[in-house]
């Protein structure tokens, strides 16, 4: 994954990336959770307590709820599968994803435009606007709008 080390980014998108680090890690190199925690927190030991709780929640709270977060985004994807996209594009979504149901103190659009931004930077040309289209329907579970197996 590539990154820009010249812009500042806040605490919150750095646990972000933190997160999808670790989720990249037990989704494509199988590792277990213990192993990628120490790998994401010991390759910068100079990352916060508020970063490193708010990654230990995004990352915990995504693998708990990883069989309905998934069944979520499988119901937005349109001839896509899962197992098709880009690990990175999927855990971005699953990240998005778990954000829209366990931080409703988190606005809609902020959720939306940091997966944006950081699917811009780590994944393809493509990526932003296709993250942007899966999620803005994936908003309107959060928003009551329609059911998740409706």
């Amino acid at each position: 994954m590539r990154n820009n080390k010249s812009k500042s980014i806040g605490v919150r998108r750095k646990a972000r990336i933190i997160a999808l680090n670790a989720l990249y890690l037990i989704d494509l190199a199988k590792i277990t959770v213990s192993e990628a925690f120490d790998y994401v927190f010991n390759k910068d030991k100079e990352y916060n307590e508020q970063i490193k709780k708010f990654a230990s929640f995004l990352i915990i709270a995504t693998l708990q709820n990883s069989n309905l977060i998934d069944k979520i985004i499988k119901k937005y994807l349109k001839n896509w599968t899962m197992e098709r996209l880009s690990a990175i594009d999927r855990n971005i979504l699953r990240l998005a994803t778990c954000e829209f149901l366990c931080c409703p103190e988190t606005p809609i659009s902020v959720i939306i435009n940091e997966a944006i931004e950081i699917a811009k930077e780590y994944s393809t040309k493509d990526s932003g606007r296709f993250v942007n289209g899966i999620l803005d329907r994936i908003k309107l579970v959060r928003e009551n709008k329609v059911l998740v197996d409706g």
